[in-house]
């Protein structure tokens, strides 16, 4: 009894009045920056744009610059094509070699021929060269891709490689012409009497 019980309360409301005007302070500030910018129509534009002037957006990174830069990013499993210019003779040193005399490209269709290839070059050396100009994702394609390397007889040091269309093979020509594989540049040209497969024809409908 020498101590009072403490009485019970209940809840007690706990209200915040909060004022959605604008702080006096941020207002000065805010027409301050108005006036003075006056004389400077960049810094006008900023400022009614953004606010207050003081927050700005972060700097948007340019996406499409990106997208189309890494829109030739080809797995590390196959060449780069910075790799493929680097090791690339130039037109001037072609002129030098007669494997590159009277060169003709050809007439453009999905199949290549490579040849002056040294004597150690691989299945797997082609792979890892042409397979950057096939979508090994597509079943399709993948089935498009294939490579007959030559390794006996007169045809030694030849191959014809099959690339899933024109477009892949046009570019595989470009960028892989001249390329130097175990100290030999490769002669790359439209195959001869290459008869795209039916799949190519399939998606060809009859008006």
């Amino acid at each position: 009894d020498v101590f009072e019980q403490p009485q019970h309360v209940g809840h007690k409301k706990i209200e915040f009045h909060i004022n959605t005007d604008i702080p006096a302070v941020l207002q000065i500030n805010s027409e301050k920056e108005k006036k003075n910018g006056k004389n400077l129509p960049a810094a006008t534009e900023e400022t009614n744009n953004t606010g207050f002037g003081r927050i700005f957006p972060a700097p948007s990174s340019n996406d499409k610059m990106e997208t189309e830069e890494e829109d030739d990013e080809i797995p590390s499993e196959f060449i780069s094509r910075k790799d493929l210019e680097k090791n690339r003779i130039s037109r001037e040193e072609m002129e030098k070699f007669s494997v590159f005399k009277n060169y003709e490209p050809g007439d453009p269709n999905c199949r290549i021929y490579v040849k002056n290839l040294a004597k150690q070059v691989q299945e797997k050396d082609l792979k890892f060269i042409f397979g950057r100009y096939v979508d090994f994702q597509s079943e399709v394609e993948r089935n498009m891709f294939d490579i007959r390397l030559m390794k006996e007889g007169r045809m030694k040091g030849q191959a014809f490689i099959g690339l899933p269309n024109e477009k892949a093979a046009a570019k595989a020509l470009k960028e892989a012409n001249g390329y130097v594989l175990f100290e030999k540049p490769m002669v790359v040209q439209f195959a001869r009497s290459a008869r795209p497969k039916q799949d190519a024809n399939e998606g060809k409908r009859k008006k």
